[in-house]
């Protein structure tokens, strides 16, 4: 499989992403599909060839070993990172779709964009992301799920015991390297949980920074009808136009105190 055209396509969600949408795409491409190109097809490369029970029955190794491997572990995976990785698709499938309404709508009517910035996460594209987490976060638990119901766990036995037809009697199987692939298929299944978790605090911090969004919003449309219903009124007059007049101020002096308030109201009225 070309898994570097999928990386160069997927590469470019990466500028409609959220910073925990970049790590969780950086997290699938080293921990994961890296890992399981250079070194996992490799260690599951003999377990069919290398694959050994103790008979000689004709068909016996056969039947067991499909027992004991329903499904490969590199064909699980590998379908798992196509599930996984689709989703994304979805969010540039819709980026799209905005640029070419928006260039239709700009020859239509003459320079005038429909959208400001075709990619920002607003409206139905906001809904879009949303869920594309969700189907990533539930096609990972999904899988990790069927290969626990599988293989009864996340282990590798040394030694299988098949007693199915045609064997003649309970026969010891043994596979090859299963330190090696357990250890392999723990960290797949451990990097598989932290790309659930990247997905979970994505949609945690979308929904948190939609609701503080909303709030503010409505706290300030709240403000606004409160400023419109209750509008200020007019200043009062300055408080020196009220100042009680001193009862032991002569008669000159509180004809002088009248003057000075007459020329102070008209010099105001002038201004």
């Amino acid at each position: 499989m070309n898994w570097s055209g999928l990386e160069s396509l997927l590469s470019g969600v990466n500028k409609y992403s959220t910073a925990f949408g970049r790590i969780w795409l950086s997290m699938v491409f080293v921990f994961r599909v890296l890992v399981f190109v250079v070194a996992a097809q490799r260690v599951w490369g003999d377990e069919n060839k290398d694959f050994v029970c103790n008979t000689r029955q004709p068909g016996c190794t056969n039947v067991c070993y499909d027992h004991i491997f329903p499904i490969s572990h590199i064909r699980l995976w590998a379908l798992q990172l196509i599930f996984v990785t689709c989703p994304s698709l979805l969010v540039m499938a819709h980026v799209k779709f905005r640029e070419d309404k928006d260039k239709k709508y700009v020859a239509l009517h003459h320079g005038s964009h429909l959208y400001a910035n075709p990619g920002k996460k607003r409206g139905g594209l906001w809904w879009t992301y949303l869920v594309s987490l969700f189907f990533k976060a539930g096609f990972d638990i999904s899988f990790l799920y069927i290969l626990y119901r599988i293989y009864h766990g996340y282990d590798l036995p040394k030694l299988s015991k098949c007693s199915l037809d045609p064997c003649p009697n309970t026969v010891d199987c043994f596979i090859s390297r299963p330190t090696e692939k357990k250890i392999f298929m723990l960290f797949m299944v451990t990097s598989s949980a932290l790309c659930i978790f990247m997905c979970i605090c994505e949609m945690v911090y979308l929904i948190g920074k939609r609701i503080v969004k909303q709030l503010k919003a409505r706290h300030e449309n709240e403000r606004m009808v409160f400023a419109d219903q209750h509008e200020l009124t007019n200043m009062a007059p300055p408080r020196s136009l009220y100042r009680k007049t001193d009862p032991t101020l002569a008669e000159s002096q509180l004809r002088l105190n009248e003057r000075e308030k007459t020329r102070g109201i008209g010099a105001t009225t002038t201004l």
